[in-house]
């Protein structure tokens, strides 16, 4: 569950810019230097935490992942799934000790689709945001704000982005499930301006000769 549930994640359906509701000025003002920062940036790797919990049962589930953005590319690296993604195609590798499969699409340039490679520039996609106040996380004092939106059909309704207050950097984000349960990403360590090669982007077969192929295109 939870490994599908980082994949959604960063596909929550969202609208163009001209559809963006009412928004707390002072919240736009901070997502607007964040995304400025990172855009700024010629690539960064990040490893990540995330968990699931829910109010009664607490945290049920806790893994890793490793996540690389580059311009409109990016590879998002979880236990048993990785997706490489060069800003045109796109491949989902499948890996576990029955079976090995790769699929394979185009990347569709005019779709509604978050990705790791535009996250930062999530509340200009249809969401309104709102700054709920100041907390402290990981020991650093973190904003707190909250996006929603009302548009049909987007997989989730709410979504809070945790920014370190100095340095206007995303710590963690989370997100709820329509059963209540609560998906919590943080950022563990981030290497900013780090030097990726494209081809760190496209899967490589010939390390992977005996992979099963589902090509979609």
């Amino acid at each position: 569950m939870l490994k599908s549930a980082i994949l959604v994640s960063f596909l929550i359906a969202a609208v163009s810019l001209d559809t963006l509701g009412q928004t707390d000025q002072r919240a736009q003002t901070i997502l607007t230097e964040v995304s400025e920062r990172y855009q700024e940036l010629n690539g960064f790797k990040a490893t990540f935490e995330y968990t699931y919990s829910t109010d009664t049962d607490g945290v049920i589930q806790t893994n890793t992942g490793e996540v690389s953005v580059k311009g409109d590319k990016y590879r998002l690296v979880l236990d048993d799934q990785e997706i490489y993604n060069d800003g045109n195609t796109v491949w989902t590798y499948i890996k576990s000790s029955k079976y090995e499969e790769v699929t394979i699409n185009s990347v569709d340039k005019d779709s509604d689709e978050l990705t790791p490679s535009n996250i930062y520039t999530i509340y200009q996609r249809g969401y309104n945001s709102k700054l709920l106040g100041e907390k402290t996380m990981d020991r650093k004092p973190v904003y707190e704000i909250l996006l929603t939106t009302d548009k049909k059909g987007s997989q989730f309704k709410e979504v809070k982005l945790y920014i370190e207050k100095n340095q206007k950097d995303l710590l963690a984000w989370e997100i709820k499930d329509d059963v209540g349960g609560i998906f919590l990403y943080k950022f563990k360590e981030v290497r900013k301006n780090e030097p990726l090669p494209n081809e760190y982007f496209v899967f490589d077969f010939k390390a992977n000769s005996k992979v099963e192929v589902i090509d979609l295109r």
